[in-house]
């Protein structure tokens, strides 16, 4: 299946990551969404994001690396690459972007956000027509 997906992750706290050519970046503890897309194979995209060991290759993955995060919840759905835009340009307007992260591919600001209000998350996601992965 080919799809985007939404990751929240929590930051437990305080943290500085260098992010490969973004260069380093200072995280305040809290939730971040990062948005993505696998044009092949969804599911495996995301069982990598959830794995600890792997080859540091995307944004995101420098950002999970750090032993103070952790992906608390995943939604996704099969749409093509397009959507991953339109649905990082929603969450944009109720997050603060972490500018430059995950969109060296588009036009987007970003592709992570730190949010305050996970409620917000759950209905965008539920209007957005993203489904939660168990």
């Amino acid at each position: 299946m080919k799809g985007v997906y939404v990751l929240v992750i929590h930051l437990i706290k305080d943290v500085e990551v260098n992010v490969g050519a973004l260069g380093k970046i200072p995280f305040k503890k809290g939730l971040y969404t990062y948005v993505g897309s696998a044009q092949n194979n969804l599911e495996l995209r995301v069982r990598r994001h959830l794995r600890r060991e792997k080859r540091l290759f995307w944004h995101i993955d420098y950002l999970l690396n750090c032993s103070n995060a952790e992906i608390v919840e995943v939604f996704h759905k099969q749409a093509s690459k397009s959507e991953e835009c339109t649905i990082a340009s929603e969450i944009n307007r109720h997050g603060e972007a972490i500018f430059g992260f995950g969109c060296s591919d588009c036009r987007c600001r970003s592709h992570l956000f730190s949010v305050e209000n996970g409620k917000f998350l759950t209905d965008s996601m539920r209007i957005l027509r993203l489904e939660e992965s168990t």
